[in-house]
């Protein structure tokens, strides 16, 4: 609803959808109204980088092309020379600029995030403009028409490490976004394909300024928007360089804000909390940086999915969600639209900027239900700012006493979300048959129950939850009955990649301290399986060596 939503400029115009489609007829049927903004505008990002080029070749810039650094050593604070696999170069004055390879020189928090993009020949009429002549932007779609005749579909954003190349499934999600909002481009031909790695950041900005080297300043991590923010980017850094001109700008990119942890003791704690205090004990997997968790391309450092339900107060629900060290949250949309007890004010609780919202499908009995609440969920993620997230928890629940899924209605439901572009991650009963099946048709996670919702009876179906684990090749998530720390590091002892506890935590007697000690097991658990653990012997083995004992 345009009444919900404040323009970006005060020039920007509402159009409903007769009127847009009047002014750009061949839109799809979903799209019910757009703002236009009449001042948008287009820069071939490709003719920019070829004028720039000559731009600076005139000004007499010494560019050397294919040539890789390889090292900056530092003295006393100083990078001292940049070390190239053709030589060294030395300067006053270093910029890195080097976008998603920064961290290969430098410890940064920038890390890859892969993009794919197509473009298509519109078909030329005689004596007629383009059909399409306005840039479209969609829900994580984009289409650029250019004068030439191409137009620009962009663009997935993947974090899949360095993994390159076009796949079937990131143009596929490309394509199927673009058809939405306007599908006569179903029948153009296809032009080109490209694909690239964006510099991402924690926070999404850029890195800009002094670094943890005199000499050495930073303009990297400027995500989707590098051309946008390039003009900028080159003033602020050439004032700091030459003019020694420091704008305010560039305090808020600063590296460092992105290196200090929240420290446990920083939140608030009562007597009812007595947070630990140690600095061990919040969840890390430093000792394994590299092994992340990923679903459906996106990449999680932490392994313990938490909910929202059942909590004394919204302040503590919030306080151990902060404790866990939890990255996705799961939250019934039913519940959050209906205010449900304990559901007031839930979406505004959380920032969901650093914590990834995972909706479920609570309270629906059949797959139709659950189809319909999953759409919702999918609106709701949007309009809190997660116009990517495509993840839905799926539960289908008839049965009031037990509270155990329904098996032909959760694959009924799983087939047809799939199909409409959702990262499925279904609530099911440890069955394997049942977990395969679903992974064959395209859901991102199964998610066996260790026992039924709520019971706090831990794992009572250790041998099939272990089939499931060897069989799958998509991610295993205990979810449900796990009612203490040991239990959530069992499953991940197990090989289980991820557990997901809500009321082990929200019913405790110290919830906070509950949330960082389920926290702590995830991690323990995960470290211990993936330490291997020794083989288990019929005797007793000696610890102490048997050689150089003395004898009497």
């Amino acid at each position: 609803e345009p009444n919900n939503v404040t323009p970006l400029s005060p020039h920007c115009q509402w159009l409903e959808a007769t009127t847009l489609r009047h002014y750009q007829p061949g839109l799809g049927a979903e799209v019910v109204g757009a703002w236009w903004h009449p001042e948008d505008g287009q820069v071939d990002n490709r003719k920019l980088l070829s004028a720039l080029r000559q731009a600076a070749q005139r000004l007499g810039v010494n560019l050397q092309e294919g040539v890789t650094v390889q090292a900056l050593p530092q003295h006393n604070g100083k990078i001292t020379q940049a070390l190239t696999h053709q030589g060294s170069f030395s300067a006053q004055t270093y910029v890195l600029a080097t976008g998603s390879w920064a961290k290969e020189l430098i410890p940064l928090p920038v890390f890859p995030i892969k993009g794919q993009m197509l473009a298509l020949r519109m078909p030329q009429r005689p004596h007629q403009p383009w059909p399409l002549q306005r840039i479209l932007f969609g829900p994580s779609t984009y289409l650029v028409p250019r004068r030439d005749g191409r137009l620009i579909v962009g663009a997935t954003s993947e974090q899949v490490d360095w993994q390159p190349e076009n796949t079937p499934q990131g143009l596929h999600t490309l394509l199927a976004r673009a058809l939405r909002l306007y599908p006569a481009l179903q029948d153009w031909p296809l032009d080109d394909l490209w694909w690239g790695f964006r510099p991402g950041t924690p926070d999404e900005l850029p890195l800009l300024g002094p670094s943890c080297c005199d000499n050495l300043v930073l303009a990297v991590g400027h995500y989707r928007n590098g051309i946008l923010l390039a003009p900028i980017t080159a003033r602020l850094i050439a004032d700091l360089i030459s003019e020694q001109v420091s704008d305010p700008l560039l305090t808020a990119c600063r590296y460092d804000r992105c290196l200090v942890p929240l420290p446990l003791t920083s939140l608030p704690a009562t007597p009812m909390t007595p947070l630990l205090t140690s600095p061990t004990a919040a969840p890390s997997l430093d000792s394994a940086p590299d092994d992340v968790l990923t679903i459906a391309g996106r990449r999680f450092q932490s392994r313990l999915m938490t909910g929202t339900g059942k909590y004394p107060s919204l302040e503590i629900m919030q306080q151990s969600i902060a404790v866990s060290g939890c990255q996705i949250v799961t939250v019934a949309v039913r519940r959050v639209q209906t205010k449900a007890a304990g559901h007031e004010g839930l979406a505004e609780a959380l920032d969901w900027s650093k914590i990834w919202m995972l909706p479920n499908t609570a309270g629906c009995h059949t797959a139709e239900e659950a189809i319909r609440v999953a759409r919702l969920g999918r609106e709701m993620t949007k309009l809190l700012g997660q116009e990517d997230n495509n993840f839905i928890k799926l539960e289908v629940i008839p049965d009031s006493q037990y509270l155990l899924p329904d098996p032909l209605g959760t694959l009924e439901a799983a087939e047809r979300l799939v199909k409409e572009g959702f990262a499925v991650l279904p609530y099911i009963n440890a069955d394997p048959l049942l977990a395969k099946r679903l992974e064959e048709v395209g859901c991102a996670t199964v998610m066996p129950l260790g026992s039924p919702i709520g019971s706090g009876q831990g794992i009572r179906n250790s041998a099939n939850i272990q089939i499931i684990i060897e069989a799958a090749k998509v991610p295993v998530v205990v979810d449900a009955g796990i009612g203490t720390p040991s239990e959530a590091a069992q499953a991940m002892e197990m090989g289980a990649d991820a557990v997901l506890i809500n009321s082990a935590i929200a019913l405790a007697q110290h919830p906070v301290v509950m949330a960082q000690a389920m926290g702590m097991a995830t991690v323990a658990g995960r470290l211990a399986y993936l330490s291997g653990r020794m083989p288990i012997k019929t005797s007793a083995s000696a610890s102490s060596p048997l050689t150089g004992r003395i004898h009497s």
